[in-house]
């Protein structure tokens, strides 16, 4: 029987390379964004895209019956949608905050709480999208900071609460990772602390993380059957420092 998965912030960057890596594994996945889905997904009968806002608790009921009723079950929740800021704390507005708590928070709150129940009958995983900000402090993103903090906590706080439902959560704190956003916002050069050589100078290996390599770390999470309520960091080795 097809394992099934749901990802969230499914279109670019992390989400678009773990779609992958689940299809290599032999998951069929549903595959959450609010930004259109490529259209390749529509003939691939293995996704399920669904635009929707991750905010929503209606977003979340419908991605769980869509994997119920396309595959019959539920294995794996991935929130890996979010919101990134990087702004001084005084420059920061209040709907700033909110924002980023609307998506990378309240949405993983929701799409936990409405497959926990598909995902019991299981025995699934939780896999939470983290950050080396939420770990330590990095200058200019406090509010980003606030929410990966939370989602630090509420992996934790899951990881015990769904343990007696046999439900594994942990989570992966990636530092920087070369995606197309993270390309664009560096090209633009308004922020000077956003240079690639400066990024690698960061990271003790010297370089940055794919996202297929974060991808793979979040595969390898789904599958280890051992291991619940942890926090794995994909930094190069920053946060050892």
């Amino acid at each position: 029987m097809t394992r099934a998965a749901i990802v969230t912030g499914a279109t670019g960057g992390v989400g678009a390379a773990t779609v992958e890596a689940l299809l290599d594994r032999g998951y069929g996945v549903v595959a959450v964004d609010l930004a259109p889905p490529p259209a390749a997904w529509a003939e691939d009968e293995r996704i399920v895209p669904l635009t929707a806002d991750v905010s929503q608790e209606a977003s979340a009921a419908e991605a769980v019956a869509a994997a119920e009723t396309r595959f019959g079950r539920l294995d794996l929740l991935v929130n890996n949608a979010g919101l990134f800021l990087r702004k001084p704390i005084e420059h920061t507005s209040v709907d700033d905050l909110q924002r980023l708590l609307a998506v990378n928070v309240v949405g993983a709150f929701v799409f936990t709480r409405a497959a926990v129940p598909a995902l019991a009958r299981t025995r699934g995983a939780i896999v939470n999208l983290g950050s080396i900000s939420g770990l330590v402090g990095t200058p200019g993103q406090s509010a980003y900071a606030i929410t990966k903090g939370a989602i630090v906590q509420f992996t934790r706080q899951s990881a015990i609460e769904h343990a007696p439902l046999g439900i594994r959560v942990n989570a992966v704190a990636p530092g920087a990772i070369e995606t197309e956003f993270m390309s664009k916002a560096v090209a633009a050069g308004s922020d000077p602390g956003l240079d690639w050589d400066e990024l690698r100078r960061n990271n003790p290996l010297g370089r940055v993380s794919s996202a297929a390599e974060v991808a793979d770390a979040i595969v390898w999470l789904a599958g280890a059957e051992a291991v619940s309520g942890e926090i794995l960091s994909i930094d190069g080795g920053h946060t050892a420092r």
